[in-house]
């Protein structure tokens, strides 16, 4: 089970918690999604976070730039157990896990790898011709993003798409949807060079609700000046956690949806 260490950040703790408890007022007057920070946890800050999923109560990530990777992640110290470093000339994407697997996009390679989930040894590799950008699995089919409004259902056997959908809000096309993860029967998807999550109708394509994280962000610049966007999400079943972060955010954020 996960457990929380000190990042040596308390006065920065007390700072998030009242940023957040006044964020959530405003998002219940404004209809966004209301949460509450429970834990923070440490996040290699050199990490530029793509994919982040949980199994198996493990914490797993998988990264872009020069030297993409995939890891196991020691959630308290936010140190790699277990990794696999890509070939330079793939810019690593998203993660998904299905049946004791890894599966991993790459951005504008066309093509994906699959691993074992215990040993890490790749295991096969798929392709497909759209931009590879976040994964995840109702357990069913593989969902999967692009950067556009268009998110794909895969089949989990051939991982050819069976249906798309069009992500919209109030009639208005949603672009930029990037990494994404399975909740209670919602999509929730980064807005990539947002500071929102998007809780999107996997039937319709509309979202339905939304998280505004600026409050977390606006604290990671000042911890490191090179800090970049919001990116990754993974929902922890047991203790119903989200743990969110951000491309070489310091830290990883353990939320409660109100």
């Amino acid at each position: 089970m996960m457990k929380p260490i000190s990042l040596g950040l308390t006065i920065t703790f007390f700072v998030l918690s009242g940023c957040t408890a006044k964020k959530t007022q405003e998002a219940s007057t404004r209809g966004l999604i209301p949460y509450s920070i429970k834990k923070i946890f440490p996040h290699d800050n050199k990490a530029f976070t793509q994919g982040l999923t949980v199994a198996d109560g493990k914490l797993f990530e998988s990264t872009g730039q020069a030297g993409s990777w995939i890891a196991e992640v020691d959630i308290a110290t936010g140190t790699q157990d277990k990794k696999v470093v890509l070939d330079e000339k793939y810019f690593g994407e998203g993660i998904s896990i299905l049946n004791k697997k890894i599966y991993q996009l790459t951005w504008q390679n066309h093509i994906g790898f699959i691993y074992d989930l215990k040993s890490f040894k790749k295991i096969g590799e798929f392709r497909y011709d759209h931009e590879g950008w976040g994964i995840t699995t109702d357990d069913k089919n593989f969902i999967v993003s692009d950067g556009t409004s268009k998110l794909r259902f895969l089949d989990t056997l051939t991982l050819q798409s069976v249906k798309e959908i069009i992500v919209k809000e109030g009639g208005d096309v949603v672009e930029k949807i990037n990494e994404l993860e399975f909740i209670d029967g919602f999509i929730f998807a980064n807005q990539w060079q947002t500071n929102y999550i998007l809780k999107i109708n996997p039937a319709t394509g509309e979202v339905v609700g939304r998280m505004d994280l600026s409050a977390l962000a606006e604290k990671m610049y000042p911890l490191n000046p090179a800090a970049d966007v919001l990116n990754g999400i993974a929902y922890e079943k047991k203790s119903k956690l989200l743990l969110i972060t951000g491309k070489l955010w310091p830290a990883l954020f353990a939320l409660k949806i109100n």
